[in-house]
Parts: C-alpha cells; sequence; structure tokens
C-alpha cells in the first residue's frame, strides 16, 4: 500500500481515492496531483517513489518532466506577447523571423505554429536526440523546411517542434528565450516551481521517469509502415523516451515543447491563470479577452499525425486541446488543456473556475487520455 501524502477538502475525498487506485490498480510509480476552484487549492496530493528502484520517496517538492504539458505553458507565453500587443497571432512568422518564409512559407501565420497546423511536424533531415539540445541547429532547419501538407488545411501534432517554432517567435519578438521569460515574467514572480531548462543544482529534487519497453522490431515496422511520413518525422525522427530525459543535459536544455520540469501544484496555478480568466494570485497575466481567443477552435479533423487512432476527429485551439465531444478535459467542450507523453496534464475550466495539474514518473503507453488522468478527472467533476 502506498501512502498519499497532502491536503484535500472533504468534499474531494474521490479525488483522493482515485489518486489511490492509481496507484493499487493502474500501475502508478510515483505520482502527484493539485486540484484548484476559483483559484483556491482543494487537493494537492502526492506519494510513491521518485525512482523505479523505488528507493526515494515521492516528496511534497519532488520535480518531474512533464514532456508536452509543458505546450500549454509556453502558450501562456505566447498569449502574453500577443496581450501587451507585441505579438500578432495573425501576423507572417516570417515578419518576426525572416528566416522562416524559406520553401513557400512566406505568409503562413503565428497562429498556425500554435494550433499544429504549420505542416512542420517533425524535421525532415535524420535528427538524433543530441540535435534536439541544439536550439539554432533545430530553428534553422524548421525555418528552412518545406511543409509536409499544405499549412492551415488540417492539424497534424508538432510533438516535438511545437517548441522550437513557437519559442523561436518568442524570443525574435522578446529578445528572451522561453524558459527564461517563463521565469521571469510568470513563474518567478507567482512563486511557481516549474521550469523550462532546469539548472543543476536542482537535480536532487528530480523523479526518474520509468517507461514501458517499445514494440518489437517486426510490430514497430508495421505501426510505421501504417504511418503518414509527417507523422514518422513527428514521433519517430527521433525516437526519444525516459533514458533521454533522465539525462542531465536534457534537463539544462530549453526543448519548450517537452522538457519542463515542475510539480503539479505548479502545473494547476499555471493552467489556473487560464481557468480564471487571466489572473493569479491577485496577478493579472491575461485580459479575459485573451483567455478567450486561446481556446478558439481552429478546426476540427482526424489529426494527420495523431491519426484516426486517436478516436476520430479533434480540434486544437490556440497552444491547447479543446476538451470536444471526446471529454479529454471534462464534461465541458470547451474545457481545455494538455497532456504529456505517458500521463501527465494540465487543465483550465473556465466555466467551472477549475484547474487540474497532474504529473507523474511512469511513462503509460498512450498518446493522451491515459486512464489514471480520466479517473482524476471524472472524481474532480463528480465533486463539483
Amino acid at each position: 500500500m502506498v501512502t498519499i501524502h497532502g491536503d484535500c477538502d472533504d468534499r474531494f475525498d474521490g479525488v483522493r481515492k482515485a489518486f489511490e487506485e492509481n496507484f493499487s490498480t493502474r500501475g502508478e510509480l510515483g505520482a502527484a496531483v493539485a486540484v484548484t476552484v476559483d483559484g483556491t487549492t482543494v487537493a494537492d496530493l502526492w506519494g510513491g517513489h521518485a525512482d523505479e528502484a523505488r528507493t526515494r520517496p515521492w516528496e511534497r517538492d519532488t520535480l518531474v518532466n512533464a514532456w508536452s504539458t509543458t505546450k500549454g505553458i509556453v502558450a501562456l507565453c505566447a498569449h502574453m506577447l500577443a496581450g501587451r500587443g507585441l505579438l500578432d497571432l495573425d501576423a507572417p512568422v516570417a515578419s518576426y523571423w525572416p528566416e522562416f518564409a524559406a520553401a513557400g512559407k512566406q505568409d503562413l501565420p503565428v497562429r498556425w505554429l500554435l494550433s499544429h497546423r504549420a505542416g512542420l511536424s517533425g524535421p525532415r533531415e535524420p535528427t538524433t536526440g543530441d540535435d534536439l539540445l541544439d536550439w539554432e541547429l533545430m530553428t534553422s532547419r524548421l525555418a528552412a523546411m518545406e511543409p509536409w501538407w499544405e499549412p492551415g488545411s488540417r492539424s497534424g501534432y508538432h510533438a516535438l517542434t511545437y517548441g522550437y517554432l513557437v519559442g523561436e517567435v518568442i524570443r525574435r519578438v522578446d529578445g528572451r528565450t522561453v524558459g527564461h521569460f517563463l521565469r521571469e515574467e510568470v513563474t518567478g514572480p507567482l512563486g511557481l516551481d516549474f521550469a523550462v531548462g532546469l539548472p543543476e543544482s536542482q537535480d536532487g529534487r528530480v523523479a526518474e521517469l520509468a517507461q514501458e519497453p517499445p514494440p518489437a522490431g517486426s510490430e514497430q515496422a508495421e505501426i510505421y509502415a501504417r504511418m503518414h511520413p509527417a507523422a514518422i518525422a513527428a514521433l519517430a525522427n527521433p525516437l526519444f523516451g525516459a533514458q533521454g530525459a533522465n539525462a542531465p543535459a536534457w534537463r539544462r536544455a530549453e526543448v519548450p515543447a517537452a522538457n519542463g520540469h515542475g510539480t503539479a501544484r505548479a502545473v494547476a496555478a499555471l493552467y489556473g491563470i487560464m481557468a480564471c480568466g487571466g489572473s493569479w494570485d491577485g496577478r493579472r497575466l491575461l485580459s479575459a479577452e485573451a483567455v478567450e481567443r486561446a481556446r478558439q477552435g481552429q478546426g476540427s479533423c482526424v489529426d494527420l499525425v495523431l491519426g484516426a487512432g486517436f478516436g476520430g476527429e479533434t480540434e486544437i485551439a490556440l497552444g491547447y486541446w479543446l476538451s470536444g465531444a471526446r471529454a479529454s478535459y471534462g464534461p465541458n467542450p470547451r474545457a481545455f488543456g494538455h497532456d504529456g507523453y505517458g500521463g501527465s496534464f494540465g487543465l483550465a475550466d473556465p466555466e467551472a473556475g477549475v484547474s487540474i495539474g497532474y504529473v507523474m514518473n511512469r511513462m503509460g503507453s498512450l498518446i493522451a487520455d491515459d486512464p489514471r488522468k480520466m479517473a482524476l478527472i471524472e472524481a474532480v467533476y463528480a465533486a463539483l
């Protein structure tokens, strides 16, 4: 039996039970979950182990790589610049990043980067894990690249390239990298434990990721044979998982699509900014209008990268996935959020005033809607 630590309002005791069941029946190793309602924390729980050998307990301040849950936090930074009048989401990317005009991309608007509609889901050149750590290399390749499909025509999940694309626009507009902007404008002033580019001094707090083994060679080859080249580029160029993400070099780098390290408490607060109309802890970061703009759907379709196997049509807003008919972020179809590779997620529901942050170190096999995630969301909404 795993001991669950932290606090939970009596009304949300079902969240504690669902969290416990994640350990007893869903294979959880170490994890944390936090829930806020109207900016007030109603659940802040953690438990299990921070390493696969189960020698280190998961502590209140344990950090873990949240993978693509980071993408929604990068989107927050872009929307803050838009709110200040410094970034026009309808302007061509090339107006901020001139090199991006290559290969017919001169008119491609910023909003298509945020909504995964740019056709740049993965590199065309063979890419290594070390390449991902080289910002100039990755951004120069993407600037020169010809899109895999007609930009704007549909979404195709930009699994790793999203962070370089949106991040380079942020850098060109503001002068700071995503990690620096986030620290100086958001997490520092709000006292939130989340970083893109983690200092070495914090390594002792980081949980070790554990991952299920990949499919056998023949099975993997069969999977790739069914995939669009844009999907292979997005998900397998390079193949990257827990082993690479446990390396210190990954933690130091800024890979804004995938290497944010933080606590569930911080994730709940960062998505809580959106759930609370743009404010958190007495500080306004976005206008209510900017929050509404962030969750404007950009067109429903079967995602070219994730495919029909993901569950049919989905819709991405400006940096976030909409809950939609799948109820990926609860029963409100206009709630929104982002999942991370293996199970983590952040959720914002402005109508309910709810935000949720969940992080863990045993990575499941699903790209999104992990059973642990869905059990926690169900418990939260049952309590409202």
